[in-house]
């Protein structure tokens, strides 16, 4: 497909959703007579984009257009929607319901669906299967859901190394379409042992009289089955791979990721930082009741709250010199709040590298002395930014000094634990994004105030 008609259909499409969105925004659904051309509308457009629709709109609203979606569609919708939706969806559904609805799909993105909804009603859906697709789909759910095993399709197409690539032909143009991203053909033997990759780009291109053993690739890497989904995604983007064979601890090839799959894990990724940096959830609905969203949030800002408490209480132990120099009460918040601006930067920085596998044993060291020569460098300028705004402020020399130096110390101890923080959360299999903004304002706070008012009482 050339480049102007991809075009043309994205811009095809977009028309069809503002005249969608135009057609809401002027009460179509509250008039049956227009429901008809909303549901015509509505399902002219692709899957993600009704997706995409569905997310943003209220909850009125999104139950209606849930409705009108046709039946033929609800599968490769649901599967796009994120999970706090999917699960309202689910619930309201009865077990024959969710396998009608997840009939057609890949075996992968129906466990993704079914992974979402509790024990009892997983073993009711896989109880009311064909006993093939519930076999399929129990191999798959029996991995964890964030390792490779859980990104697994089954559906892949496999020959032996002793097939002429005429058989192998002849073998393909019985299939009505081969899967979604099939971009190579696996190569196994009679124990279903990955022995080789036969790529589509090879065999379409060669004589049909070699056999399969004469092209195909014997210096491949397969994915094991245990690995960690982050750890795949690395290897999709490092390897530029279209689609990998999963195998397990014996070399069996027990099925293949896609990088549509792997798209779907890097989004994720990235929206879970993101929002875990702010307490969310990473798949929290834009519109959800209030009492949930209340709920989810409320847990982080008690957190937060104690840890004010926590910096107060070492602001309240030198009430006695604040009260003798005042001008301390308006400069030592600065002080905390660059020591925060730097921490944030360096764990930012450490976080991504460790979602991306950068770091290891034999270069932490490296990292955290880079980052206090950085924070040593930055400190001695704002030191002299500071202290000569200060001095030339409240015309007082020691406070200006006071300030400066305590700026150069919280600047190294936020560098400091900017990078030391997330590794030890990460050994601790606590979430970095999570818990690090919180632990690391607190810790630059303590230290900016104490450093700042401990060195103000020792001068003053």
């Amino acid at each position: 497909m050339s480049e102007s008609t991809l075009q043309h259909d994205s811009e095809h499409t977009q028309d069809r959703l503002l005249a969608l969105t135009d057609a809401l925004e002027d009460g179509a659904l509250e008039n049956s007579a227009a429901l008809v051309q909303v549901r015509r509308m509505l399902n002219h457009l692709p899957a993600p984009t009704i997706a995409h629709l569905l997310e943003s709109s209220p909850r009125n609203t999104r139950e209606v257009l849930w409705a009108l979606v046709d039946k033929d569609n609800v599968g490769d919708v649901l599967n796009y929607l994120n999970i706090d939706i999917q699960t309202d969806i689910l619930n309201k559904l009865s077990p024959a319901e969710v396998v009608s609805l997840t009939e057609g799909l890949d075996t992968d993105d129906i466990a993704d669906i079914l992974q979402n909804l509790p024990e009892q009603v997983i073993q009711q859906v896989l109880g009311a299967m064909r006993a093939q697709d519930r076999k399929r789909l129990e191999a798959v759910l029996s991995y964890p859901e964030d390792s490779a095993g859980g990104l697994l399709n089954t559906d892949t197409i496999t020959v032996r190394r002793n097939h002429s690539l005429d058989v192998v032909l002849r073998y393909l143009r019985r299939h009505e379409e081969l899967p979604e991203m099939t971009d190579s053909i696996w190569v196994v033997d009679r124990n279903d042992v990955l022995v080789g990759i036969l790529p589509l780009r090879k065999l379409l291109v060669s004589d049909p009289d070699q056999t399969v053993q004469d092209i195909m690739d014997t210096e491949f890497e397969a994915i094991p089955v245990t690995m960690n989904q982050q750890q795949v995604a690395q290897k999709f983007a490092r390897m530029d791979w279209v689609s990998a064979p999963v195998v397990d601890e014996h070399g069996k090839l027990l099925g293949r990721i896609t990088i549509d799959d792997i798209v779907d894990v890097i989004r994720e990724e990235s929206e879970h930082s993101i929002k875990s940096m702010a307490g969310l959830g990473s798949e929290e609905d834009t519109f959800a009741p209030v009492l949930r969203t209340a709920r989810g949030r409320a847990v982080w800002l008690i957190i937060n709250l104690l840890t004010c408490f926590l910096a107060s209480s070492v602001i309240s132990k030198f009430s006695a010199t604040i009260n003798h120099v005042v001008a301390l009460a308006s400069l030592m918040t600065i002080v905390a709040s660059m020591g925060g601006v730097a921490g944030n930067q360096t764990q930012t920085l450490v976080i991504r590298s460790i979602a991306l596998g950068q770091i290891g044993a034999s270069n932490t060291m490296w990292l955290m002395s880079r980052e206090l020569a950085v924070a040593a460098l930055n400190g001695l300028l704002l030191a002299v930014i500071a202290g000569g705004t200060a001095v030339w402020w409240f015309t007082d020399w020691t406070l200006g000094l006071v300030f400066a130096s305590a700026i150069i110390i919280n600047l190294l101890v936020a560098a400091l634990a900017g990078a030391f923080l997330p590794l030890l959360l990460k050994a601790m299999r606590i979430d970095p994004a999570l818990a690090g903004g919180v632990v690391l304002t607190t810790i630059t706070d303590v230290i900016g105030f104490f450093s700042f008012l401990g060195l103000a009482t020792l001068f003053y």
